[in-house]
Order: C-alpha cells, then sequence, then structure tokens
C-alpha cells in the first residue's frame, strides 16, 4: 500500500489543547473517520490505528505493516460507550480487572461484539480490548468518535516504535500520518489477559505483572507456547514465536560479567558488535555503546530496550549482544520481548 505521503503532525502532550497539538489531532481524528491509517502515540509504544468498524480501513493496517492475516489487532476505546460498541458480555474478572487496570497497559480479551470486523480479530469470537492512558492517543480517539483498532506501528516482525522517527523508519509513505508527540513512556506492549474463560490466561507479559494480576485473580495462569511453534489464527496478539526483531544478530546472556569477552570474540570474527551496556559494567574496545540502564531498575530498560535495538541498527551493528534482566515481575516481560527477536 502505498500513500502520497506520510503526514507528521506534531502534539505537545503537555499543552494537548494548544492551537497547534488541537490541529494536529483534529486532522488526525478527521483521517481516522475517513478510512484513513494514523500511527499514534500510546503510554506503551507507537500504534497504527484505523477505525476499527470499518473492514477496509483495518485492512490496510495489515497491508501497510504486511501483517499476516491470521495475527488479531488489539482494539483501543477511551469510554463505555465504545467498549459496548466493541465487546459484550464481558465477564465479572474482565469488569475487575478494568476498574484496577483501566485505563492502561492492559488489554483483556473479551467476546466480540457483532460490529467488529472478523477481520480485527483473524475470525476468532473474542477481541481484545484497551482503554490507553496516553493522553494525546485519548484525546484522538474521542475526537474520532470510534473505537481504534492499533498493533504496534512497525513493519511485521520488527522492533516496536517508541518514536515517530522509528514508526517512519518502518512505514514513511504507507501509512497517512503519524502524530509526533515524542518518546513512549512505558516502551513495553500492554500485558494481554484472557478473561473468557476459568482460569483466565496471561498471553503477553507486560508493564502489569502475573504478580499484580494473581494479587485480583488468584486462579491466572500464563500462556506456555508450544515448543515447535505456532501455527493457524493466533489465540491473542503478541504470542508469534519471532517478533520484535532488529536487524542485526541479538545474542542474549545471563551473565552480564561476560558481555566484553563476548564482544572481543564476535570483533574478532570480524561483526561489528553492538552492546545493550547496562550501568556500572565497565568495558572498552571497538563496540557501538547503548547505554541501557541498571539491570535492577526494569521500568527504565523497558522504556529504553525497544529504542536501544533501533539505535544499534542504526548505527550498523551486524551483531548485538544484550544481558537478560531477572526473570520476576518487569523483567519477566523484558526477556520476554528479548527472547522473541533474538530468534
Amino acid at each position: 500500500m502505498i500513500v502520497n505521503k506520510t503526514l507528521r503532525l506534531a502534539v505537545d502532550a503537555n499543552a494537548i489543547d494548544s492551537p497547534g497539538s488541537m490541529a494536529s489531532l483534529s486532522q488526525g481524528a478527521e483521517l481516522l473517520r475517513q478510512g484513513g491509517t494514523v500511527a499514534f502515540p500510546t503510554e506503551t509504544v507507537y500504534g497504527l490505528g484505523a477505525n476499527a468498524l470499518d473492514q477496509a480501513a483495518v485492512q490496510a493496517i495489515f497491508e501497510a505493516k504486511q501483517r499476516p492475516s491470521w495475527d488479531p489487532l488489539i482494539v483501543h476505546v477511551v469510554n463505555q460507550k465504545q467498549l459496548g460498541t466493541v465487546a459484550v458480555d464481558i465477564p465479572d474478572k474482565g469488569r475487575l480487572l478494568m476498574e484496577a487496570f483501566w485505563p492502561g497497559p492492559l488489554t483483556l480479551l473479551l467476546p466480540k461484539g457483532p460490529r467488529i470486523p472478523a477481520i480485527v480479530t483473524a475470525g476468532r469470537t473474542r477481541v481484545g480490548v484497551r482503554m490507553p492512558r496516553h493522553p494525546v492517543a485519548r484525546r484522538l480517539i474521542e475526537l474520532a468518535g470510534v473505537p481504534v483498532a492499533a498493533p504496534s506501528a512497525n513493519s511485521f516482525g520488527r522492533t516496536s516504535p517508541t518514536r515517530a522517527e522509528f514508526v517512519l523508519e518502518d512505514l514513511d509513505g504507507r501509512i497517512d500520518a503519524v502524530i509526533d508527540s515524542g518518546d513512549a513512556t512505558l516502551g513495553l506492549e500492554s500485558t494481554v489477559v484472557d478473561v473468557c474463560d476459568e482460569p483466565p490466561i496471561l498471553y503477553r507479559p507486560g508493564m502489569v505483572t502475573l504478580q499484580q494480576l494473581q494479587s485480583l485473580c488468584p486462579s491466572l495462569i500464563a500462556y506456555r507456547e508450544p515448543r515447535d511453534g505456532v501455527s493457524g489464527p493466533r489465540a491473542s496478539p503478541g504470542i508469534g514465536m519471532k517478533h520484535y526483531s532488529p536487524r542485526a544478530r541479538l545474542l542474549l546472556l545471563e551473565n552480564a560479567e561476560k558481555l566484553f569477552s563476548l564482544a572481543a570474540e564476535l570483533h574478532a570474527a570480524g561483526e561489528r558488535v553492538g552492546v545493550m551496556l547496562p550501568a556500572l559494567l565497565a568495558g572498552e574496545g571497538p563496540y557501538l555503546i547503548y547505554e541501557w540502564g541498571d539491570l535492577e531498575d526494569p521500568e527504565k530498560l523497558a522504556r529504553r530496550l525497544f529504542a536501544g535495538l533501533r539505535e544499534l541498527d542504526a548505527a550498523g551493528a551486524t551483531v548485538i549482544v544484550c544481558p537478560m534482566p531477572e526473570n520476576y515481575g518487569l523483567g519477566v516481560a523484558i526477556r520476554d520481548r528479548l527472547l522473541k527477536a533474538a530468534r
């Protein structure tokens, strides 16, 4: 899918009611109403939005991203009226989690309403729904007046974008507009939970952790991907075996202390080595360095993860070495993204 030009519309999240910000948001909302594709910031990553009730508009998302039709989308809503258009017969556990975590980075799989085209859910009877917290996302969807289907705004399988410039790296000339409002604040895609069955299933870890969810839904369990891959329609967004990938090979280490010895071996073999460098780890060499953050500070690691992979890619790394955070709390979500990106 080719468009004449991808508009870059600036919005100041701290001055959202200013004339310039409102002009950009109004233009983006009008594009959505007309069936266009608009990338926009959420608190997680930038999403590529289209009117979730318009089959042709949603098809344009798949074409722009080169996303396979078996991979379902998440629909974003900002109020109960929009929620009622998207989902029906919402289970009590769904209401409980909405009250605790909405608006915010939690997607719930719910029974699909009849107005949602089958393309949104890859033919399944359940639809992923989220109420974003980011003020720019909320105002855009309010102005558009429709629920907005929006996967991450990148080419399929590539690293999710946390800045407008990263969106344009992948999709310039393939979408109608991107709303530029600076960096996404959290940096990882939403947690995804199916509340239609008992026990509820955590399909994708994210900023809302397993421990937080189990404090309200003790029976909730984490999905385990089959070892031989997944075929056919996905049960949920975000469970592809390979995803979030940089162009460079990505090598992961459980022991951060071995980072520079591995980097030296790779450099000696002729690789241009990028390093996702944790704080307090010293090392020197002819490497491309991205100052990632403290391994004990998972919020910062999450916020800077995808930007680091994209920046090292852009700098020309042929291989990226990255330490793994602890497999607990938010570290589970960071490890999930890294493991998928490294496949």
